[in-house]
């Protein structure tokens, strides 16, 4: 098992899903599948959690972005992968979702290096706050956003499903590599609302 599967694995067991699951889901937060949580969206499954993370290799203080934060739990992992030390801005489009996550994630005791933000209209990501060393989506993409891989920084990853594919981009300078990593099923990336 690599490093980066053993620091996920101890971020999973720091920051149990419940918490991020609506009071009448939470006793599934142990089933290995996606959960509901309102609004047409889902706290994603562990399995699939574990493998974005392991590809996305986040390390201490890195700045990183949680495009499609959803319930708050991948927004409160990666804060345990950075630590004190880095930053994480959780970025969601479903406007109801975002205080229940900002207080699951405040109750996880993140502190003030991660938080979630309603995404600006017409914007995908946050590019003000760019670069990133690393970007995980949690929405699936007909192809890869050129504006999020402006978002990278210089030797960045982002982990990002698209057309039902999970990507692992690279960015070296003006250079881009994508590799492929199995087949996975996700809500539509909204890129233009």
């Amino acid at each position: 098992m690599t490093p980066a599967n053993d620091l996920v694995e101890q971020a999973m067991r720091a920051v149990p899903r419940s918490p991020f699951l609506p009071p009448d889901q939470r006793h599934h937060a142990h089933v290995d599948a996606p959960v509901p949580i309102g609004h047409g969206q889902t706290n994603s499954q562990p399995y699939t959690v574990a493998t974005m993370l392991t590809l996305l290799d986040v390390r201490a203080g890195q700045r990183v972005l949680d495009l499609g934060a959803g319930s708050g739990w991948t927004t409160a992992l990666l804060a345990q992968l950075v630590g004190q030390s880095g930053q994480v801005i959780g970025v969601e489009r479903q406007a109801e979702l975002i205080e229940p996550a900002r207080r699951a994630l405040a109750e996880a005791g993140t502190g003030p290096h991660a938080e979630i933000r309603a995404a600006s209209p017409g914007v995908l990501g946050a590019p003000k706050d760019g670069p990133f060393d690393r970007i995980l989506v949690s929405a699936e993409a007909d192809q890869l956003p050129p504006s999020l891989v402006e978002q990278l920084a210089d030797g960045a990853v982002m982990v990002i499903p698209v057309a039902s594919t999970m990507l692992r981009v690279t960015r070296d300078g003006d250079e881009v590599a994508t590799t492929e990593h199995g087949a996975f099923r996700f809500v539509p990336l909204v890129e233009d609302a």
